[in-house]
């Protein structure tokens, strides 16, 4: 318990998001307008999808999969290509984060034993892009994704309009960027027993956490009510393995919950609502972009959803804008801590070569946006 407590006391957005909340309720006393402004929908989806992936990761899932990838590898170029694209497409279903938490650190432990420490810097930068920018695609990629598609009302094929030009360019420059990396030709040597995952997990376990993405991923589309999911989750999982209710991220949810109070106090202060439209008007993409750059992609997100014309161009601006900056997506902080640990000398190196790659491609992304007719 106190380490949750210290946890709480210095995520640095949660505390932003609190201290904006309380400031606005200043301005707009609370009363039961309060309740509206906070989207359970949203809340109860994102505390479910927790759950069921925590409880996959906890059967090692991912990394038994990633292992049995790289056992085809045979040279530098492969291995960075798997590690890489395990970031990219399990982004679209797992979130951002849980990519880069997984296979990072894996991809730390497979290169030093390999003998490759010096891909290391260029193959967890693109691990990060991949990341950011697989999970882009699909409404249950990231936290900003779930809550604008539920909030936006487009069905799948529609947002998957917005979002399937970016990511299949996002695939594109990924791509490139593997192929360039250096010595990439050399063979590379795995030792047999290289990334094998000690205890698998409970196969029943690991088909009941399935069955549960699934009743996730149908509540994501529609097909289920948010409550239901929810209501099923939770039962199934404290009967089966209770601790997994502990593990879900409740400081992110907390974060949301301080956004929303704050963004729904702000839409009722007439003058500040109408400036806000007033500049968002007609350039939502870059907006959202520039201001994912400073406060990052999510608080940015509900800053600006209440002040948009077009939802098409925030889904748009704020996915792209996690490129960029270092914070422009927290999931990015994430990469960085788990390099910075291992190489502590390196720091420089990795944020200028971060911030060249992620400048490089934002342009890119600025460009696609603009032919596509933005």
């Amino acid at each position: 318990m106190e380490k949750e407590k210290r946890k709480i006391s210095i995520d640095p957005v949660l505390c932003v998001a609190f201290i904006l909340a309380v400031v606005s309720a200043f301005i707009i006393r609370p009363g039961k307008e309060y309740i509206g402004y906070i989207d359970f929908r949203s809340l109860g989806i994102l505390w479910g999808l927790m759950v069921v992936i925590q409880g996959l990761k906890e059967n090692t899932v991912f990394e038994k999969i990633a292992t049995a990838l790289l056992s085809k590898v045979k040279n530098g170029r492969q291995l960075s290509a798997t590690l890489v694209f395990l970031c990219f497409f399990s982004s679209m279903l797992i979130t951002n984060d849980v990519a880069l938490i997984t296979f990072v650190p894996f991809a730390l432990m497979m290169l030093s034993s390999c003998k490759r420490e010096d891909l290391t810097v260029w193959v967890v930068i693109l691990q990060t892009v991949a990341a950011n920018l697989g999970s882009m695609l699909t409404p249950l990629g990231n936290p900003q994704n779930l809550y604008l598609y539920g909030a936006s009302g487009l069905g799948l094929a529609a947002f998957l309009s917005v979002t399937l030009p970016y990511t299949i360019l996002a695939f594109v420059l990924i791509a490139a960027g593997v192929f360039l990396l250096p010595r990439g030709k050399e063979p590379i040597e795995l030792k047999e027993n290289i990334g094998t995952v000690g205890k698998f997990g409970s196969n029943r376990q690991i088909l009941i956490y399935a069955i549960l993405f699934a009743l996730a991923l149908l509540t994501v589309l529609g097909y289920i009510p948010w409550y239901i999911s929810v209501a099923a989750i939770f039962i199934v999982v404290l009967g089966m393995d209770f601790k997994i209710l502990f593990r879900a991220d409740y400081i992110l949810l907390l974060t949301f919950i301080g956004f929303f109070i704050f963004t729904g106090n702000l839409g009722r202060i007439d003058r500040i609502s109408d400036i806000l439209r007033d500049v968002m008007s007609g350039r939502e993409f870059f907006v959202s972009i520039l201001a994912s750059q400073v406060i990052s992609n999510v608080p940015a997100t509900f800053l600006l959803i209440g002040f948009v014309s077009d939802i098409k161009e925030i889904i748009a601006g704020v996915n792209v804008g996690g490129l960029g900056t270092l914070i422009a997506s927290m999931a990015s902080l994430i990469s960085y801590k788990n390099f910075a640990n291992e190489y502590p000398d390196k720091k420089g190196a990795y944020l200028l070569k971060f911030t060249v790659i992620n400048i490089i491609m934002l342009l890119c992304m600025i460009l696609l946006h603009q032919i596509l007719g933005g």
